[in-house]
């Protein structure tokens, strides 16, 4: 058996080419998500073509019993690989979004995140090695009007993961943050980012986003912005900008033309 990941948001976009690229590796696989028959069609697809093992959960992780669930269900396993992908955002003034929404945004984003990284990161611990990866967002460096919510999620996900690295490095887990600019995934179309600058030019693709985070877990990177011009703004020319400057542009991308 090879080494065994658990990946969140399996079904699809950056998550299904995780579990590609591990599969591709020999590696068994843990997958996750709430479309039954788009994770049957993964399993069939890893297992015909590289002889692994594909578990397959359908959950709703924004549900705390379907998360608890997930918990249940892979505690005795020896997960070697946590990829903590899924996620949702949603375009709009966040006092005119329906708030149920927005509370399961934060409930996937984060809560569910966080406690997937507390028990199979614990379990990690007291083994003393394995590698967590968390999909973040160039999004957690700055605020985000009109997607204060997912903007505000993604932070916490950078914040924390980093934190947590530093906790587990001497107990053999590294923690990595995938903060990738926008991905050409159905994340636009669920967050109804469809006419704003921010995604009229196009994003890169759901394959490199992921081979370049997979290559980073694995190397033990801890944050790492998929796009060097990206980078370079955001931790060189941003930060050095008024407040309402960055706020009135960051509006202006999320704004629908």
């Amino acid at each position: 058996m090879g080494r065994l990941a658990l990946i969140t948001g399996a079904s699809g976009g950056i998550g299904r080419e995780f579990a590609r690229i591990h599969a591709r590796r020999g590696g068994d696989l843990i997958v996750v998500a709430r479309q039954t028959d788009a994770l049957a069609t993964l399993k069939q697809e890893l297992e015909s073509a590289y002889g692994i093992t594909v578990q397959t959960i359908t959950a709703d992780l924004t549900d705390p019993d379907a998360l608890a669930g997930v918990v249940a269900q892979v505690a005795a396993q020896p997960i070697d690989i946590l990829i903590n992908n899924a996620g949702f955002g949603g375009q709009g003034e966040h006092i005119d979004r329906d708030l149920a929404r927005e509370r399961a945004m934060i409930d996937l984003n984060i809560t569910a995140l966080m406690t997937l990284c507390h028990a199979v990161g614990g379990a990690m611990a007291r083994r003393g090695s394995g590698r967590i990866l968390n999909v973040g967002s160039t999004a957690g460096m700055m605020p985000g009007p009109l997607q204060a919510v997912y903007f505000a999620t993604k932070a916490f996900v950078r914040s924390y993961s980093l934190a947590l690295a530093e906790e587990l490095r001497d107990r053999g887990v590294t923690v990595t943050v995938l903060a990738p600019g926008f991905v050409d995934t159905g994340f636009a179309d669920a967050a109804d980012l469809h006419g704003t600058a921010l995604v009229k030019g196009g994003g890169k693709t759901a394959a490199s986003v992921a081979k370049l985070g997979y290559e980073q877990m694995i190397a033990g990177r801890l944050h790492v912005i998929n796009e060097p011009g990206l980078s370079l703004a955001l931790n060189w020319l941003i930060p050095l900008m008024p407040h309402r400057m960055v706020l009135a542009m960051l509006r202006r991308m999320q704004t629908k033309g």
